[in-house]
């Protein structure tokens, strides 16, 4: 039998999904391509190192995606976590001031102009 073997997409709705392309685009650094998809190899281009994604559910009354009013999260791979939240901030975008730093990485957190919270997380050095 044949069995799932990594995260194909996230998929979800926008009431402007041009302009939040162009978000994530511009603020993100989320690459798009012609058609305006993401497209991601793993390991990403230039990496020696191959890496991971997570799927996980969170519990129905789980606090962690807040002050996002979404069902869901997406979690990104930075290089220099202090570094993109710096340049977020200054864009004027909305930053947690919480940085997580433990065994896993760095963890941050920004709302994308629709208020969907986004994860940031700068693995640990291998």
């Amino acid at each position: 039998m044949k069995r799932v073997k990594a995260i194909g997409g996230i998929f979800f709705k926008a009431r402007d999904p041009e302009a939040l392309k162009a978000w994530y685009r511009d603020r993100l650094g989320v690459p798009l391509d012609e058609n305006g998809y993401v497209v991601m190899p793993w390991p990403a281009a230039g990496e020696a190192r191959a890496g991971y994604q997570v799927w996980s559910p969170f519990p129905a009354d789980t606090k962690y995606f807040e002050p996002s009013a979404a069902p869901f999260m997406v979690n990104f791979i930075v290089d220099d976590l202090h570094a993109l939240l710096t340049e977020l901030r200054a864009a004027g975008c909305r930053v947690d001031d919480k940085v997580d730093d433990s065994e896993f990485g760095k963890f941050g957190w920004v709302l994308d102009p629709e208020g969907n919270r986004v994860e940031l997380w700068e693995p640990p050095p291998k």
